[in-house]
């Protein structure tokens, strides 16, 4: 079983590495709060938002899951290069219709410091 890394609140952070460190690899779960039933749901996940992060040969963002409790719902793969060599933050629209409650969760995998997990996101979804 892999390390899974996990988002720690970087203003409680003193040294400015490790906030890039951690912000730059954590991904997170955009959207609102509140969905239709049977309509599509627009949920965007974004690897970092204060830093961001490479896009080397060797070291890049492999992939970004989307996860309603223990089920996969969709997934993203990148290949070096896919954000032109440049330092960015890797980001994905990801669109599902939901049926009933939704507990987001996203996992990115990083190719040098492995497997990253967001804080989950409740969405309730009304008739």
């Amino acid at each position: 079983m892999p390390t899974i890394n996990r988002y720690v609140d970087i203003s409680e952070v003193e040294r400015e590495s490790k906030k890039d460190y951690i912000d730059r690899h954590s991904p997170f779960v955009i959207c609102d709060s509140t969905a239709k039933k049977g309509e599509k749901f627009k949920v965007k996940v974004r690897v970092g938002q204060e830093y961001a992060h490479p896009d080397d040969f060797d070291h890049y963002i492999a992939y970004i899951q989307l996860w309603d409790g223990e089920r996969l719902l969709a997934q993203t793969t990148f290949t070096p290069g896919t954000l032109g060599n440049e330092k960015s933050q890797a980001e994905v629209d990801f669109y599902i219709i939901p049926t009933k409650k939704l507990k987001l969760t996203a996992m990115s995998y990083c190719t040098k410091h492995g497997l990253w997990e967001s804080t989950p996101v409740e969405v309730e979804v009304t008739e």
